[in-house]
């Protein structure tokens, strides 16, 4: 495949004649795979956009961010539609994945983080490279992922099981499509308030999504600008 999806309304089934997939799950303003109807075997290009060290802005901490290639959620005002062709930016090597070893050893570093792109049609690059994480560091250094998916959907029957061990070895997830008429700026970690931050290893142990336990999202406040002059008119002096 060339990794170039066609467009349609939501809930629009690109695969109708493919069997033994689950139902498709209708989300506005995206395109919605049934269970199974994208794979990595099938889509990636093994492309990777961008590798970023030593960032505060990907998950907890100190991070590595990969960005891999291709995503066909299409989302409406997506931040990264750029990197939606799976042969965008440049082959990932072995180079690559040293040089991303080599960072996750410094001791600041609190974890590497998988971005896109949507990690989870890029398995093909991510397995192997979260297998050595674990191998090499245990769960001394964690991994949190991005993911076009929502934790439902990943669950389906029929869909892919690279998908289920990739998710096996994360220990933080941000679920679901951006929807552009749900965002929120003051969300940590996401832009739209349909998308959660997940902790993988309690939800694979109860079989339902639990969300992420340090969420600290902000709250709109509009400041008074006359505090003193509010107090006097009340009688409060």
């Amino acid at each position: 495949m060339t990794g170039q999806i066609p467009r349609g309304g939501a809930g629009h089934d690109f695969a109708a004649a493919e069997r033994h997939r689950g139902p498709a799950i209708p989300y506005p303003g995206s395109n919605n795979p049934g269970a199974g109807q994208w794979s990595s075997q099938r889509m990636s290009h093994d492309c990777v956009a961008d590798y970023k060290r030593f960032v505060m802005t990907d998950g907890e901490g100190i991070r590595c961010s990969l960005y891999v290639s291709g995503c066909p959620f299409h989302c409406l005002d997506c931040w990264n539609a750029s990197i939606w062709d799976f042969r965008a930016g440049h082959p990932y090597t072995s180079a690559l994945e040293e040089q991303i070893l080599k960072d996750l050893s410094q001791s600041y570093v609190q974890g590497v983080t998988f971005l896109g792109g949507e990690p989870l049609l890029n398995t093909g690059v991510l397995l192997p490279l979260a297998r050595r994480i674990r191998q090499q560091f245990g769960h001394t250094k964690d991994i949190w992922c991005w993911t076009g998916y929502t934790w439902e959907e990943l669950q389906r029957e029929g869909e892919s099981p690279d998908k289920r061990e990739l998710l096996s070895l994360v220990d933080v997830l941000v679920d679901g499509r951006y929807v552009a008429a749900l965002r929120d700026p003051l969300l940590q970690f996401r832009g739209s308030s349909n998308q959660r931050v997940l902790d993988v290893p309690a939800s694979l142990s109860q079989r339902s999504p639990v969300l992420w336990g340090r969420m600290h999202d902000l709250v709109r406040q509009i400041p008074d600008p006359t505090p003193n002059l509010r107090r006097s008119a009340e009688g409060n002096d």
